[in-house]
């Protein structure tokens, strides 16, 4: 099957293709192989070390607790960053400089400075300016400062996601009689969700992944931290990274997989294919607009 976009590939192309692949498939192979026998002549195979995986107290005492808190402070951070980030993104686009200027500024200083940084400027602010404990202080730390990085991050992908649109559909919906806010909301919004759900789901999962920082630099016990104080009782370094490794990607890739069975959905729903408006949806946004001929501009004819 052929498109404008897309040729299929002769008999050369598909024998070539299916050359590369073996080729690729061999020395993946290959590179696992190493792997495999490095790790089983450095000793790091020995059932010793991963046997503390098959046992509750490994699991309840240590990286299901961590898991929780990666959880906690992740979930807290998308959910105060997501809304934040639209805010600033529509404010960005605003017609009034005193809107505009202040909300650019602000998404640029933070997107600037590196989310460690933030996290531990946070916790010293904590430390000095607050009476936060010292067991409540590092999530307090580690979800500012991932709020305060990618919501601004966030604000840029809604901005691009909106201005990606046609100018014609703001036209259209002026000339319907919509106002700005109406426009966003019921225009825009909805038509921009689908473009930019790819760049929100990915900067959810850095949310997951930075939670580590905390863990690393601010004694935060989210799960690498776990991982660090199970790896000293039982010895099995190696081990408890890969496990963790798994963990992260398990995790993650549920994240993906939802937001992709999430973009399936808003693309068969009305409101975010993406499509031009017709009479018949004009109508459903402003039926005030029958009576009036579709505004000034509704009597030329």
């Amino acid at each position: 099957m052929t498109s404008v976009l897309y040729d299929a590939p002769g008999p050369s192309a598909k024998r070539r293709n299916l050359l590369l692949s073996v080729v690729f498939f061999a020395v993946l192979a290959l590179f696992l192989w190493w792997i495999w026998r490095t790790m089983d002549d450095k000793g790091q195979l020995k059932w010793s070390l991963w046997q503390p995986f098959t046992t509750s107290d490994a699991w309840t005492t240590y990286l299901l607790p961590g898991l929780g808190d990666t959880l906690k402070a992740a979930g807290l951070s998308m959910v105060i960053a997501l809304p934040l980030g639209a805010f600033f993104g529509i404010a960005r686009m605003s017609d009034h400089r005193w809107v505009r200027v202040p909300a650019g500024v602000v998404v640029e200083f933070f997107r600037s400075i590196p989310v460690l940084l933030l996290m531990l400027f946070a916790n010293e602010f904590y430390v000095r300016s607050t009476s936060i404990g010292s067991e409540e202080r590092p999530l307090y730390a580690v979800v500012t400062g991932l709020v305060l990085y990618n919501a601004s991050v966030l604000a840029e992908i809604v901005r691009a996601g909106i201005l990606s649109l046609p100018k014609g559909q703001t036209e259209a919906a002026y000339a319907i009689g919509l106002r700005k806010g109406q426009t966003m909301t019921s225009i825009l919004l909805p038509q921009s969700v689908t473009a930019m759900l790819p760049a929100i789901v990915s900067q959810l999962v850095v949310i997951v992944k930075d939670t580590a920082l905390g863990g690393v630099m601010l004694g935060f016990t989210e799960l690498l931290n776990a991982r660090s104080t199970l790896a000293a009782n039982y010895a099995n370094v190696v081990a408890s990274f890969i496990v963790v490794g798994a963990i992260y990607i398990v995790l993650n890739l549920a994240l993906t997989t939802f937001a992709s069975w999430l973009e399936g959905r808003l693309r068969r729903s009305k409101k975010s294919t993406g499509a031009v408006l017709g009479a018949d949806d004009s109508v459903e946004l402003n039926p005030s607009a029958v009576a009036t001929g579709f505004g000034a501009g509704g009597g030329g004819g």
